[in-house]
């Protein structure tokens, strides 16, 4: 009994193991998925090996047709890939890919397919007639010369490439363009019409689609069309375009899809500060601008009517809710500009509306109070430095909207705008007083103390801009030097 037992176990033992570079059949495969095809033999390949299957493996799935069946044998041995096209029993030629580092693939296929689709095969084999081998060198991405060779059997391609996915279709084309290298023009066509047709996505379009169509010179190929979905015509440049989505914007009134594209418009701005369109887009917000200017200043003058206290709550009320838009729209506009670097003319624009002005006291505070909201945003800007007005403008603009921020304060102060933020506009406020003369600083910082000494917190805190007036004007621990140079220019200027 052991006897017998030791003979069927030295049987078992002299069992010759399996060879690892085995010959794998295939007949009609369905597509599926690379890492599924390839599972079965990753366990018994070496890492290099496991590459060169998937390459080849993957060139199957592209090759596979409804028509006929396609690639019928892979084999792998020393980073050797062997590969059948169509039927193999009617295979006549064989062609060999060299890739980096040693690696090949070997593929049989037939003269007639490759002769009919490529102008490179049938130049080159009418050459070499009866040669049944063709070699190529320095092949970059041989799974992509597989996957080429494999659309070569489709009678459809487009349809094989709806199944693919865009950065696949991307490879055909980038790949040093193995389609038009082996005059593969059908693919080439297929490829574009794939790409007309498709969505991207952003970073596709800037990164991969544009760069790897550039190259297509050959107006047959139709290339136009796919640039045409991210680039318009020089001569036809879109200035009207933005121009309408400014004012369909400026004249909504539907507060949710208003502040929605308020929103996605600045930022959008934003990101294409310093594109070149700076010019054009500037032109266009000034002259909305001024539309606004134009429309407020009419509010304003129906709104100071002696009548208008006597007409009805719905009206008065319209009146108000439209006044609440223009200055949202203005707040918009100056924004815009502000972040654009653009902003130093519209603080000489509203420096300059003395008539709105003056009409401000004429009205209600609950009417008028949002204007403010517009001379305290310059404030801020100045004192940020996001624009750069001269000395004049930001003299006539203390002078002309201090008084009627402060008149409004305890409004905005109480938060009946809710993106009003006191403490920024205080310190704009300080920063652009602090930068007019002395002389200056001390006028309107003795103004604004008779309106703190009477209101209080419904006054804006100017302490910042005083302390600093007072620290020139009474601590001047330097002037003695400057006072003689004064002194000294005088005497020249005298002689």
């Amino acid at each position: 009994m052991e006897k017998n037992r030791n003979h069927q176990d030295r049987r078992k033992t002299a069992t010759p193991p399996r060879s690892k570079a085995s010959s794998i059949q295939r007949s009609s495969l369905p597509p599926v998925d690379k890492r599924l095809a390839s599972a079965p033999l990753r366990s018994k390949l070496a890492d290099d090996d496991r590459i060169h299957l998937n390459s080849a493996t993957a060139a199957s799935i592209s090759s596979n047709s409804v028509d006929r069946p396609q690639l019928q044998r892979i084999e792998t041995k020393q980073r050797k890939i062997y590969a059948s096209f169509g039927r193999p029993e009617t295979s006549d030629m064989i062609v060999t890919l060299h890739g980096k580092e040693g690696s090949s693939v070997r593929m049989s296929v037939h003269r007639n397919i490759l002769t009919e689709h490529s102008s490179f095969f049938a130049d080159k084999l009418s050459r070499l007639s009866p040669a049944s081998e063709v070699e190529i060198a320095d092949c970059e991405d041989m799974e992509i010369y597989l996957e080429v060779v494999g659309l070569m059997y489709c009678k459809e391609i487009k349809c094989r490439l709806i199944k693919r996915s865009l950065s696949r279709v991307l490879r055909i084309l980038k790949v040093r363009n193995v389609a038009e290298s082996l005059g593969f023009h059908a693919c080439i066509k297929s490829c574009l019409d794939y790409l007309e047709a498709v969505p991207w996505v952003e970073e596709e379009e800037e990164q991969n689609v544009i760069s790897s169509i550039r190259h297509l010179r050959d107006d047959s190929y139709g290339v136009g069309p796919i640039l045409n979905r991210v680039a318009s015509d020089p001569s036809n440049p879109p200035t009207d375009a933005l121009a309408q989505i400014m004012d369909l914007v400026l004249g909504s009134s539907e507060d949710r899809g208003r502040r929605e594209m308020k929103s996605l418009v600045l930022n959008l701005l934003k990101e294409s500060d310093g594109d070149g369109s700076v010019g054009i887009c500037t032109e266009t917000l000034y002259g909305s601008c001024r539309r606004c200017l134009e429309s407020l200043l009419s509010l304003f003058t129906c709104a100071s009517e002696p009548g208008f206290s006597h007409e009805s709550l719905g009206s008065r009320d319209r009146v108000v809710r439209q006044i609440s838009l223009e200055v949202d729209n203005l707040l918009w506009l100056v924004e815009i500009l502000a972040v654009r670097h653009a902003a130093d003319e519209f603080a000489s624009i509203w420096a300059s509306q003395d008539e709105l002005a003056e009409l401000h006291s004429k009205l209600p505070t609950m009417a008028r109070h949002q204007v403010s909201c517009v001379t305290s945003r310059l404030f801020v800007a100045i004192g940020n430095g996001e624009m750069l007005p001269p000395k004049e403008t930001r003299k006539l603009l203390l002078r002309v909207w201090l008084q009627p921020l402060i008149d409004d304060y305890g409004w905005l102060r109480r938060g009946s705008s809710r993106s009003f933020d006191r403490h920024a506009v205080e310190e704009g406020i300080d920063r652009t007083i602090t930068t007019l003369p002395l002389e200056e600083q001390q006028s309107v910082l003795l103004s604004w103390l008779r309106s703190f000494l009477k209101v209080g917190d419904d006054c804006p805190n100017l302490r910042g801009a005083f302390e600093v007036w007072w620290r020139r004007a009474f601590a001047r621990p330097h002037v003695e030097h400057l006072e003689g140079s004064f002194r000294s220019e005088k005497a020249v200027g005298g002689i």
